[in-house]
């Protein structure tokens, strides 16, 4: 006789019902968090190879070295084309003509 009393009135009980579950659901979710965050702190700390590490000090690639290849280039030929939508065809799009792409195919 108690115990259905007890369950009913449980049932009713808006706290028990959304409360408790949104509390579990928020420290389950920081101890989760906890646990991705470390997977990054624990990536920092790993050391490389130390062949790779040889390698990427040797291949210095400065903002001045890259300026150098590409100080005589021009841009003023450059041509600004869209590329496809999935829906269109890429050839007719850029101005190619798909008649003459099949005959240099066969």
């Amino acid at each position: 006789m108690f115990a259905p009393a007890v369950i009913r009135a449980l049932r009713k009980n808006k706290t028990l019902r959304y409360g408790v579950p949104m509390l579990l659901l928020i420290v389950g979710g920081s101890f989760g968090l906890r646990e991705f965050s470390q997977i990054r702190y624990d990536a920092v700390k790993s050391k490389l190879d130390p062949e790779f590490e040889k390698r990427l000090r040797a291949n210095k690639i400065t903002l001045e070295s890259e300026y150098e290849k590409i100080k005589d280039s021009t841009f003023d030929e450059w041509k600004n084309i869209r590329g496809p939508r999935p829906w269109e065809d890429p050839d007719l799009l850029q101005g190619r003509n798909p008649e003459s792409l099949k005959t240099k195919r066969t």
